[in-house]
């Protein structure tokens, strides 16, 4: 197990508990790390992922991932061996909340599935790699934003004015 789980954490993945929401904040020692944007199922997500620092174990990765729809924040932490990674999830930095396999392609881009801790309901992923000073997704604050559209196509939504709607 990558994240350091107390015994009674188990408790959870076996259903004694209902998962609970994420209150997590972004951690801003992640936000140097490589990011990939992408979907996990149908919901579009910013992961910030890189190699624990200092780590005894070179294939340790770790880093968070965000939901731009509702700006939740998951801790996700593993492994690498090649072009696979194995990593687990947690929204509330203690309890495993998912299961991560994944193969990182050529191109620097990561698909596979996530599935719940028991290994079932898988949902896929599907990431790539963000260029070197590109801009991530906007990313949701859960509050009412206001959209204005300019000339060109694009619309203003909290203060980023580059964005089109549809993509």
């Amino acid at each position: 197990m990558v994240l350091a789980l107390p015994i009674a954490a188990h408790a959870q993945d076996a259903g004694a508990q209902p998962p609970v929401k994420s209150t997590l904040k972004p951690n801003p020692e992640f936000a140097k790390l490589p990011q990939y944007v992408g979907t996990l199922g149908k919901r579009q997500i910013v992961m910030r992922l890189g190699a624990k620092a200092g780590d005894d174990d070179p294939t340790g990765v770790h880093g968070e991932y965000q939901f731009t729809d509702t700006g939740e924040v998951i801790l996700i932490a593993g492994d690498r061996a090649d072009a696979t990674l194995e990593a687990e999830d947690s929204n509330d930095g203690t309890h495993i909340t998912g299961n991560w396999v994944g193969t990182f392609a050529e191109d620097g881009s990561l698909s596979g599935d996530r599935m719940d801790p028991d290994d079932s309901h898988p949902v896929p992923f599907d990431l790539k790699p963000l260029a070197a000073g590109a801009a991530a997704p906007a990313v949701s604050t859960g509050a009412a934003s206001a959209s204005a559209s300019t000339s060109n196509g694009a619309h203003a939504v909290n203060g980023v004015s580059n964005l089109i709607l549809g993509q």
